[in-house]
């Protein structure tokens, strides 16, 4: 996480949250989604899939994949199962 660990940036977060940064809560559990698979590099998908397929449900996706052993990817397991559930085909130019 470059230098950061997960208490800090959860503990950002918040404080970010008190700042009226993050307006929404599918913001914020994007947010959390993103540091659960450690991919802050994709965290506005995963903004986008809390707003449009509820924020509880992905979240408790998130975790599953996190604590499954023998996954080395998460954060790709993750939106193979999104795109698997939801039916979501990635529109290539």
């Amino acid at each position: 996480m470059d230098g950061l660990n997960k208490s800090g940036y959860l503990k950002t977060l918040q404080e970010r949250a008190a700042k009226r940064n993050i307006t929404q809560e599918f913001q914020l559990i994007g947010l959390e989604i993103a540091v659960v698979l450690h991919d802050l590099e994709h965290k506005s998908i995963y903004i986008k899939y809390a707003k449009a397929y509820g924020s509880d449900k992905m979240l408790a996706l998130a975790k599953d994949i996190a604590s499954r052993r023998g996954v080395e990817n998460p954060a790709g397991y993750f939106m193979t199962v999104v795109s698997n559930e939801f039916n979501i085909t990635k529109i290539r130019k």
